[in-house]
């Protein structure tokens, strides 16, 4: 409406003005409803081309959007496991602080599986106590072994020394009954010797390799029930947790809650600009914004940041092709708002939808010499008409809480 009124100023009015005074021609005589387009058809045409360019430029160098909102980000309140609740520490939209409990699991199973690890550390503590005993026997049983063999070996030795003397006095039947003996205490000693390096193989490898494989289980069911209890990671508000004990969570299937942290998209913005507003979205850039959440007032804000891609552009491999017309939607440009004076946004909830309007402004390189000539004098007029959406966002938030209040 400001661009129709502006461009009928200058074009339409004049050319009635022309009509009336210098052609003499009156209202509702020579110009009536009738022919007033063939009466006024330059003004008209010049009102309308001039209407329509003004809009374009002024929409295309200061872009509006509808879609500006506070996001803030929430924290998901999972357990590492399943498992059925035993105990349930605070309540819905209760303020919690970072490592404050939330809830715990049943550790029934993860107890006793800890119960059973202690005891076969003890058993196997008690082991390594009474393989000493068992050490010590077989080092007993292997010295009288080797006593055995030297005496076997003592007795063939002395016999064979008197049959080279005199064979008649030693028989061979003898002999071979000697030589069995020292094969037989020989076995008898390197079986006690092998016997005793078993023990000792046990008693330094065996055991203290099976107590810390029992101690590793002790501690995996240690860690498995203090995973049991869910601890808020932030400061931050419960919301949408109503868990009672007694009910299954799942973190996959059935989360216990949401956590909102208190720092989550404080003075933090994020709008929406359709996709030809690319060029002109810079970093740096001026934006004003309204929301309900707090009316009549008009918030300065600065393009902090602008996303490289566009959301609706994204793809994930999947098992069909895609089809290009299925995206409908074209995607937007995603800007991220930081405030000029950060006070302003208090009483503006995180979450708040808002409207708001950019602002070109090229008096930088206008100052600093690199757009001159014509060019600059087109840059000033340009940058200058972004008045008429200050003014279109002004009417907003004046007109904004009848229409939420009365018309809604």
């Amino acid at each position: 409406m400001l661009e129709l009124i502006f461009s009928a100023l200058i074009t339409i009015i004049p050319d009635y003005l022309y009509r009336r005074y210098k052609q003499g021609k009156r209202w509702g005589k020579e110009i009536t409803l009738f022919n007033v387009w063939y009466e006024l058809r330059w003004g008209l045409t010049a009102c309308a081309i001039l209407a329509v360019s003004l809009i374009t430029v002024i929409f295309y160098f200061h872009p509006s959007t509808q879609n500006v909102s506070a996001a803030f980000r929430t924290v998901t309140i999972l357990s590492d496991r399943p498992g059925r609740v035993a105990e349930v520490y605070v309540a819905n939209n209760e303020n919690v602080t970072a490592g404050q409990a939330i809830f715990r699991l049943d550790t029934s199973r993860q107890e006793a599986a800890a119960e059973t690890a202690r005891r076969r550390i003890e058993e196997i503590d008690a082991a390594l106590g009474v393989i000493e005993t068992d050490a010590a026997a077989a080092q007993a049983q292997l010295n009288a072994a080797e006593a055995d063999f030297r005496q076997a070996v003592d007795d063939l030795d002395r016999r064979q020394s008197l049959a080279e003397r005199n064979n008649a006095t030693v028989s061979e039947q003898e002999l071979e009954r000697l030589q069995t003996a020292v094969s037989r205490t020989d076995s008898q000693r390197a079986a006690a010797a092998a016997a005793l390096d078993g023990i000792k193989l046990r008693q330094t490898t065996l055991l203290p390799a099976q107590r810390a494989s029992a101690r590793a289980v002790l501690a995996e069911a240690e860690t498995e029930i203090q995973k049991s209890t869910v601890f808020a990671e932030v400061d931050g508000t419960v919301t949408q947790f109503l868990l009672k004990p007694g009910d299954i969570v799942n973190p996959i299937l059935r989360p216990a809650g949401i956590l909102v942290p208190e720092v989550s998209g404080q003075g933090r913005f994020v709008a929406a600009f359709r996709q030809i507003s690319v060029s002109v979205i810079k970093p740096g850039m001026l934006v004003e914004i309204t929301c309900p959440a707090k009316p009549l007032v008009v918030i300065p804000m600065v393009v902090d940041e602008v996303q490289d891609a566009i959301a609706a552009g994204q793809f994930r491999p999947g098992d069909t092709l895609i089809d290009q017309q299925d995206r409908a939607r074209p995607g937007t440009v995603t800007a991220f708002l930081a405030p000029v004076f950060p006070a302003h946004l208090d009483q503006i909830p995180p979450g708040s939808a808002c409207v708001g309007v950019a602002y070109s402004n090229r008096s930088q390189q206008l100052e600093s010499g690199e757009i001159t000539g014509f060019s600059a004098f087109l840059t000033r007029i340009v940058d200058g008409m972004g008045i008429a959406n200050a003014i279109v966002l002004r009417a907003q938030a004046i007109l904004l809480p009848v229409k939420s209040l009365v018309f809604n």
